[in-house]
């Protein structure tokens, strides 16, 4: 790690905005690859930044280059800064792409299953919540730690738009549930609903 703060790194990718408008897909993706290349984490989440800010942009060779960049991740920083931007806002403009994160779901790699968690952000934060919904259901009862949180975590943001299908949905899985996603998914929840699943687990 360079130690650049995420001020800094977004100040970069914002003067590189200013000073390239107008980038095409092509250019986009050659600049992002380029920098990607870099041997430390703070070029990588540049890279990344990069792309997301310019997701209006990028086309289906886009979305092959950050499916490449999926399997070199790897740490909660890394893999949640790609599903929840870039990822996240391709997904989301393209619901046909959606099938894609549901085959990460089944990935030997805990990082891209992680990903495709963290990759539901738009879906979640729309209140669009079917999708988001499908997906956790295939990953609940993973036995990575880093997957179950992200799998508490989802969970806990679609409580916060849907709390009575998020509960409804929780009791209904509740058998062998992993205790973090109990404990993570009902941070916003009664003390007796988050007792109960534990016990009924």
């Amino acid at each position: 790690m360079l130690g650049l703060s995420v001020p800094h790194l977004r100040g970069i990718v914002r003067a590189f905005r200013k000073a390239h408008p107008g980038l095409t897909a092509p250019e986009v993706n050659a600049v992002a690859a380029a920098v990607w290349r870099g041997r430390t984490f703070d070029e990588k989440a540049v890279a990344i930044a990069l792309m997301y800010a310019h997701a209006s942009a990028l086309d289906e060779s886009s979305w092959n280059l950050l499916d490449t960049w999926v399997d070199e991740c790897v740490g909660w920083g890394m893999c949640d800064g790609i599903g929840s931007g870039p990822i996240a806002e391709m997904v989301r403009s393209k619901p046909a792409r959606f099938h894609h994160l549901m085959k990460w779901a089944a990935s030997p790699n805990l990082w891209r299953r992680r990903i495709a968690l963290y990759a539901l952000h738009d879906f979640v934060l729309a209140k669009d919540l079917d999708k988001p919904f499908q997906l956790i259901l295939k990953l609940l009862y993973d036995q990575e730690s880093w997957v179950q949180r992200a799998v508490g975590t989802w969970l806990r943001e679609c409580w916060k738009r849907d709390r009575r299908r998020t509960e409804s949905f929780l009791r209904n899985h509740v058998k062998g549930l992993p205790k973090v996603v109990i404990t993570v998914a009902t941070e916003r929840g009664p003390k007796a609903f988050r007792e109960a699943l534990r016990r009924d687990r």
